[in-house]
């Protein structure tokens, strides 16, 4: 009955800009300023001629969002994420660090999430790729899907996901917690802000500590972002094999460079080189993912090979890559690169 309420008063603060709200072609719903809004569909970007009736009206929708999700639109919190009733991501910076005032991305979801046949017959996966992913996540392979801002990594993740063993406990870890796996046994973890007097916060990597003293089966991390990219791959090196996550990154051999960094920002002192061996012994696989004229294609699934003379470089094996947009992702032969 709150969720039903929460969304009645979204839609009405929303005013003009539900329209695309409801449209399942709308991918995301861009608000640079209550006169400056864009969305993102079956046309690409594209500029709307409805606008928000002031920056009042835009500051209470934020404020309302930030309150299905149990958090406030604090001033001192300058940028935060939300979900709405829907299952929308949203984040939401406001001004000073947005100078036109609130501004908001809604990233939306369809309402029965993409399968394997739907990335096929888009032409992100052939059949052959589709079925040497689905031996290496059953072979509990720790995969990285690398790309960029909406490009589908979090729609790829979920269709990996939804290829493990139904019988296998999973667990969930997110800043907004966007996964629709409809697997039977899944525990969604989601990190939280503490109050305004500084409790019930929890962050990613306390998450993640707690995550593994849950039974997991398989543990998938939304995105790497931060330190926890450390705790995650020290994981999948100690007995939680067949684990999950996405980053940012160009290419795959960017993707180790991105994780690498991402290790070093953790609290933890450990040599350069340490993090180095521990992720060419973690990763197995990583899934580069493009949004290239408008269509989200997987362009190359590369193997991260063992660096059997300790040199702590890295070594990678494309498996499959598209030589372009209007290429057929193809197996290509075994050729070896150094990062």
């Amino acid at each position: 009955m709150q969720t039903e309420a929460y969304d009645a008063l979204i839609r009405h603060l929303m005013g003009p800009l539900v329209t695309y709200y409801d449209d399942p072609s709308v991918t995301e719903i861009m608000i640079n300023g209550p006169d400056d809004i864009f969305v993102d569909g079956r046309d690409g970007v594209v500029k709307l001629e409805e606008t928000m009736r002031d920056p009042a009206a835009l500051r209470a929708l934020a404020r309302v969002i930030l309150q299905f999700s149990g958090k406030r639109l604090d001033p001192y919190d300058l940028s935060l994420e939300a979900r709405t009733p829907n299952k929308a991501r949203v984040h939401i910076v406001q001004d000073p660090a947005a100078r036109a005032g609130i501004s908001m991305a809604i990233r939306q979801f369809a309402s029965n999430p993409p399968t394997l046949a739907d990335l096929e017959r888009s032409g992100s996966l052939t059949p052959e790729a589709t079925t040497f992913l689905r031996d290496q996540v059953l072979g509990h392979k720790n995969i990285i899907i690398s790309g960029g801002t909406g490009t589908g990594k979090t729609t790829l993740l979920g269709v990996l996901t939804r290829m493990m063993d139904p019988a296998e406990r999973i667990l969930t870890i997110e800043d907004v917690a966007e996964l629709d796996l409809r697997m039977p046994h899944v525990v969604q973890l989601e990190s939280q802000l503490p109050d305004a007097k500084g409790r019930g916060g929890i962050t990613i990597r306390e998450l993640f500590r707690a995550a593994l003293r849950m039974r997991p089966d398989r543990i998938i991390v939304g995105e790497c972002r931060g330190g926890e990219a450390l705790d995650m791959i020290q994981a999948m090196n100690s007995g939680h094999a067949g684990s999950l996550s996405t980053v940012h990154a160009d290419d795959p051999s960017r993707a180790l460079s991105r994780l690498e960094t991402l290790c070093l920002m953790s609290d933890v002192e450990i040599p350069l080189i340490a993090v180095r061996r521990q992720i060419i012994e973690a990763i197995d696989i990583v899934v580069q993912i493009q949004r290239t004229q408008g269509k989200r294609l997987v362009m190359e699934i590369a193997e991260v090979l063992e660096d059997h003379e300790g040199t702590g470089k890295y070594a990678m094996r494309s498996l499959f890559k598209r030589a372009d947009a209007h290429a057929d992702l193809q197996r290509v032969a075994l050729d070896t690169t150094s990062a």
